[in-house]
């Protein structure tokens, strides 16, 4: 667990997909968030108070978190400079990005003087074995995605949070960046040798008896060029009883590829049962959750009813409406039964 509170490091990010991280984790964590710090040209803002960093230590942050991302996880000599000077001031410094801290010598030589640590997310366990596909006791959900970044990781918490609610044991399973700072813990799953994805999601989300869920934290999209492995990957270890696919209405390109469009809802979908279907014959779609922040009202209700018309599923904003209708299309179609609890892990 991160040393808390935290000061949220945007830089001079201009994208809100860049800076989901700082976002997911002030959606989620919002007691632990202290202010943000924004560096020049950076024209996106959490409405957090601006602090530097002799402020936020004054205001009793303890970890500066780098909340921007770029593609390839690049940790620039900009982030670096910054990260030197928090650690200076007194914070801690942690990062998601695929470049480490830890790797590079000044922020060793920083830390270390100051007495505080690095803490990178991206670095999975050192111990990790290839999945077997061996069939495991319990019940999990895996949240798919049309692309990246379309609300996997939200659907997830929300799916979590409203099976609490309603009295059912849950457990979000964190694969990310983002939602290992939430969870505490987890695998960031795009760091792993390929050939371990599919044991690294058996190893955190292993055999249940409680009759409760795993939720596990999609990444990428089979129809991703870039990160269809992962999410492969994902579906085999994960041997889900269910899928949620989540989608943003609207977008007009796969995230980082122009002119390349997204699968229609319904293709996307067989397309993720298919793969699913051999470690786990009898997964089942539950339902559609939709991203749909940049549309209007009555947009909104259009795209929730071409959804739940060409998938046959419920659908809703999960973050707007709630998960309640997949919650109940989910306890409709699995109930926990003798045989199912005792599956051998």
């Amino acid at each position: 667990m991160l040393p808390g509170p935290y000061l949220l490091h945007l830089g001079s990010a201009t994208d809100a997909l860049s800076i989901k991280t700082a976002r997911g984790v002030l959606q989620w964590r919002p007691e632990a968030c202290l202010g943000q710090r924004r560096l020049a040209g950076c024209s996106v803002d959490l409405g957090l108070p601006g602090m530097t960093f002799a402020e936020a230590v004054e205001h009793g942050a303890r970890t500066l978190i780098l909340g921007s991302a770029n593609a390839g996880g690049v940790l620039g000599d900009d982030l670096v400079e910054e990260a030197v000077l928090a650690l200076e001031a007194g914070l801690n410094v942690a990062s998601g990005l695929h470049q480490r801290l830890a790797d590079r010598a000044e922020l060793v030589r920083a830390a270390t003087r100051a007495g505080l640590r690095l803490f990178d997310l991206r670095t999975p366990p050192a111990d990790l074995r290839v999945g077997n596909g061996v069939p495991r006791a319990g019940l999990r959900l895996l949240t798919v995605g049309t692309d990246c970044s379309v609300g996997k990781m939200y659907a997830s918490l929300v799916l979590e949070r409203e099976l609490r609610e309603a009295g059912l044991a849950a457990d979000f399973r964190a694969t990310g960046q983002t939602g290992i700072l939430i969870a505490g813990d987890g695998v960031p799953i795009d760091a792993v040798v390929a050939d371990f994805i599919s044991g690294a999601v058996e190893r955190i989300s292993p055999a249940r008896i409680d009759g409760g869920w795993d939720i596990i934290e999609g990444q990428g999209s089979l129809f991703h060029p870039s990160y269809a492995g992962v999410s492969l990957g994902l579906l085999h270890g994960a041997q889900p009883d269910a899928i949620v696919l989540c989608h943003e209405p609207g977008r007009q390109h796969m995230r980082g590829l122009p002119g390349r469009a997204l699968p229609d809802l319904a293709t996307c979908l067989e397309a993720n049962l298919v793969a699913a279907r051999l470690t786990n014959p009898g997964v089942q779609a539950v339902g559609v959750a939709l991203n749909t922040s940049t549309l209007g009202a009555v947009e909104r209700a259009e795209a929730i009813r071409v959804a739940e018309r060409d998938t046959g599923l419920p659908c809703v904003d999960p973050l707007i409406h709630g998960a309640a209708p997949i919650i109940d299309r989910l306890l409709e179609c699995f109930k926990p039964s003798p045989a199912r609890l005792s599956v051998d892990a």
